[in-house]
């Protein structure tokens, strides 16, 4: 027992390090640098306040044991146990993935309203930092908290781009990027087109939020789909492990391997589907 355990633990650890360092980044530093920045990115894109990259890793790891435990437990089968203990350390990185685009979407939906809000904002004579400040109390629900975190920074500080700073880090969103490095351009030159930017910038995120809404709705049953296919053979396999003989055959050496194959096709097939059917990823930009 002591020894299934430890390779529950083991597998699980090392599938969640896989998971988190399956996206190469040429321009990191190391192997263990691209890991911790990736899971840190993914808790600042969840907008869980109180969750760090250590505790999404230890959730993971404590799935793992506890649902490998109770499936040895259930089915006395070690190789289902194994995988169960996989798929178990995986699920709350699928939840707080979730979770981040979950968050991304009303973010997207709601960068409209905000940057018109802006356009009204400045037009009506305010400054920049006043414009940025009242939308923490008329701007869209989902940016409020941001831009109240912006108003406290400036107050506190008096620095406008050190505020900027907050609201881009606080959002951790390509949008929110776009319009930060316009204002602070704004700012820094005295632009006089800022309206027309923003206008033509708020008009761009809407075409994009619609084009992308109506995609993922018609892909989202084909999604549903192959997530029930996937997931249909291992429900049959944990019914099937109830019955004493169908234990002892998959318990077994060959047992093992044709569930071992059957894991590694069902993951494969998974990850190809994804592949497929992911949109692109609008990447950050990086303002100084």
């Amino acid at each position: 027992m002591g020894a299934v355990i430890g390779l529950v633990a083991g597998l699980g650890a090392v599938l969640v390090l896989f998971a988190l360092t399956d996206r190469r980044d040429p321009s990191a530093p190391s192997t263990r640098a691209r890991s911790t920045g990736r899971v840190t990115r993914l808790v600042e894109q969840s907008g869980l306040p109180r969750a760090t990259a250590l505790n999404l890793i230890g959730a993971c790891i404590a799935s793992s044991l506890l649902v490998g435990v109770a499936a040895l437990l259930i089915t006395a089968v070690p190789m289902a146990a194994l995988i169960a203990a996989a798929v178990a350390g995986y699920l709350p990185v699928v939840l707080i993935r979730r979770r981040a685009g979950a968050r991304q979407k009303a973010l997207r939906s709601a960068w409209p309203d905000a940057v018109d809000g802006l356009v009204s904002a400045v037009r009506a004579g305010l400054s920049l930092p006043e414009a940025l400040g009242q939308l923490g109390t008329r701007g869209p629900e989902p940016l409020r908290p941001a831009f109240r975190e912006f108003e406290a920074e400036y107050r506190a500080t008096g620095s406008f781009f050190a505020a900027l700073d907050v609201l881009s880090s606080g959002l951790s969103d390509p949008i929110a990027d776009r319009v930060v490095a316009s204002l602070r351009i704004a700012r820094e030159v005295g632009g006089t087109d800022l309206g027309t930017v923003l206008r033509t910038l708020s008009t761009l995120l809407r075409e994009d939020a619609r084009t992308r809404g109506d995609i993922e709705a018609r892909q989202s049953w084909t999604v549903s789909a192959a997530r029930l296919a996937v997931a249909a053979p291992w429900i049959t396999l944990a019914l099937l492990c109830s019955r004493p003989e169908a234990a002892g055959a998959y318990s077994s050496a060959t047992g093992a391997i044709v569930l071992l194959v059957a894991a590694a096709l069902s993951v494969t097939a998974y990850r190809v589907m994804l592949m497929i059917g992911r949109l692109p990823d609008e990447p950050r930009m990086v303002t100084t």
